[in-house]
């Protein structure tokens, strides 16, 4: 299937089947996902066709047109952009048909428990345990993971935890599928500067997980999760915007809408802010034209720096452009949100909420390494750590 034309076909047949204005959200999105007009470059059955990757356009265009209803990936991101293609390129037969088509769907939603308190740009070295179980072959799961955005709402979560203390940090982790309503789990909010709280730390207690929903090889859990992190850095820093769209479009309408707000020099900044954000936009596009050869490298990481700075200059910018007005907030209520809404809500929460943008997803710290080592080629920074088996570090 390789055919703008007869995915186009694909497209109408599955609206006159299922029109949009009378047919359940719900059964609307589970059709679609059956018809492999999900992702259209997924193998066919998994929500896909097999289809070059740049064909999703073409029906994304036509259900938009026709008013047809998407799976509010907003609210289903992590699962989506981090989990979807690790579980499609390591997990069984069996664990893709079991989670892709509720995934994409939204009817589960997924979380990554990956951070620790003691090991969050170190991430490799993570102290969560996973012992096997020798008489049922589960491993029972012991730790505290941090910083887990959405696991109050979520079924599911992808997992890396240590199933080999005597080996480097690198090579003792296994990486997991892991149950949010096993009684072991326990997820308390962590309230932000914002007031709310998106975030969670996420406690481990003798949590089963069977076999089955192991990912990749024992002890080959930092390759796998490679796989989610080159995505997870495309989804940030690489998503889709129309001119305008995200952080920059709030101050260029206020810019508009109040001339009596502007001075010389807010002027020139914004001039200078506009045109970065543009280049982004569409160095983002050229990133996801590369992703349709093969799969995201390093050059994720470029894209998700570039979105925390702009993000916190704009939303700074922002503040100072509406002088006094900019130092109100809306509303300090203490909410766990699904999503973050960041033009949905005031100047002052996009300001607030901007400062985490340089720690999720990877600091600004590390990533400017995976650029310097990984994309620019210059020399490694030493590790002396790199041999050492994980239990004699220091910590």
């Amino acid at each position: 299937m390789t055919d703008a034309a007869e995915l186009l076909d694909l497209t109408r047949k599955l609206l006159a089947a299922h029109p949009p204005a009378t047919t359940d959200r719900a059964d609307f999105l589970k059709a679609r996902f059956d018809a492999g007009l999900a992702w259209v470059h997924f193998p066919e059955g998994l929500g896909g066709l097999g289809a070059p990757r740049s064909l999703q356009a073409v029906v994304d265009a036509e259900l938009a047109a026709a008013g047809a209803p998407d799976n509010d990936p907003r609210r289903i991101g992590i699962g989506l952009g981090m989990a979807a293609p690790t579980i499609l390129k390591y997990g069984s037969q069996e664990v893709k048909e079991r989670f892709l088509r509720p995934l994409w769907t939204g009817e589960e939603v997924w979380c990554q428990l990956f951070s620790e308190p003691g090991a969050g740009s170190d991430l490799a070295a993570l102290g969560t345990r996973a012992v096997r179980d020798e008489d049922s072959g589960d491993w029972i799961v012991d730790g505290q993971k941090v910083w887990t955005s959405s696991a109050h709402v979520a079924r599911w979560a992808i997992l890396i935890a240590r199933t080999d203390p005597d080996l480097p940090k690198h090579r003792g982790i296994t990486y997991f599928v892991c149950d949010m309503t096993d009684p072991g789990v326990e997820v308390r909010p962590l309230r932000q500067i914002t007031g709310e709280a998106e975030f969670n730390e996420v406690f481990l207690t003798g949590v089963r997980i069977p076999d089955a929903h192991r990912l990749g090889e024992v002890g080959e859990g930092w390759k796998v999760a490679q796989t989610t992190l080159n995505n997870e850095r495309v989804a940030i820093g690489g998503m889709r915007l129309p001119r305008e769209g995200g952080m920059i479009g709030p101050v260029s309408r206020t810019w508009r809408e109040r001339p009596e707000l502007r001075t010389h020099d807010l002027h020139q900044r914004l001039l200078t802010l506009w045109v970065e954000a543009e280049v982004s936009r569409l160095a983002g596009e050229r990133l996801r034209q590369q992703l349709v050869a093969g799969q995201p490298g390093p050059e994720g990481s470029a894209m998700k720096l570039a979105f925390a700075r702009l993000n916190q200059e704009i939303s700074g910018l922002e503040v100072e452009l509406r002088g006094e007005e900019g130092l109100l907030y809306d509303d300090w209520t203490m909410r766990r949100p699904e999503l973050v809404d960041f033009t949905g809500r005031d100047a002052g929460y996009r300001y607030l909420r901007s400062k985490g943008n340089s720690i999720e997803g990877g600091t600004t710290e590390v990533l400017l390494n995976i650029v310097a080592e990984r994309v620019l080629g210059l020399p490694s920074e030493p590790r002396n750590d790199k041999d050492v088996a994980w239990k004699d570090l220091a910590r």
